[in-house]
């Protein structure tokens, strides 16, 4: 199994899963906007020179939350998911796909504007607009997080998809003293040993 991986990227929810489910995996390592990516030969990989992409045998996949479920369907024995029967099921669910749902679409608008473009293409518009509507997503992981400690009770994928996603928003500027169970939350994930590995890869 060969992970293609760029730091600060989805690329880190899959090697995090590979580290938590101790997989072994090679890795290849590029930095956002690498010229390599859009090489014709890595666009067999992705048609349009991301990261993630896992190479298992002759699968090649794309997408983190794709990825993801297909390691946990295939090499998780039952690990770090939540069965169908099981009554928190559609909380798992709901949380695994909130954070391409709702956080990233916006996450990625603040990327594109303070990171991405140069300082004269900035629009301030769209950061405060981006700003203010993550604020207000976070505000729905911030009530869930008054209840429990981890997105569907217990530690699992969901926390991989929404908590680096989180996570990514603390890093981008989004100010979290106001939300206590989501500072505290970005806090206990970073002090997992897993996901300090695959942040430093």
């Amino acid at each position: 199994m060969k992970l293609y991986y760029a730091q600060y990227s989805r690329a880190v929810r899959v090697a995090w899963l590979l580290e938590e489910l101790e997989l072994l995996y090679e890795i290849e390592t590029f930095s956002i906007g690498d010229k390599a990516l859009r090489d014709p030969k890595f666009r067999t990989f992705h048609p349009l020179g991301r990261v993630p992409v896992l190479i298992d045998g002759d699968i090649k996949l794309y997408e983190s939350g794709a990825i993801i479920q297909y390691i946990l369907a295939k090499y998780s024995a039952g690990q770090l998911q939540v069965e169908s029967t099981d009554s928190n099921f559609y909380q798992y669910l709901q949380w695994f796909h909130f954070a391409e749902g709702m956080i990233m679409p916006p996450l990625n608008t603040l990327v594109v504007e303070t990171v991405l473009l140069p300082p004269e293409r900035k629009n301030e518009v769209n950061v405060k607009r981006a700003t203010k509507l993550l604020n207000q997503i976070l505000e729905v992981v911030e009530a869930r997080l008054n209840e429990v400690a981890y997105l569907a009770i217990n530690f699992s994928a969901a926390d991989i998809m929404s908590g680096h996603a989180t996570i990514m928003c603390a890093h981008h500027g989004i100010d979290l003293r106001d939300k206590p169970n989501c500072r505290r939350y970005v806090e206990r994930l970073m002090e997992r040993p897993q996901l300090q590995k695959a942040w430093s890869l």
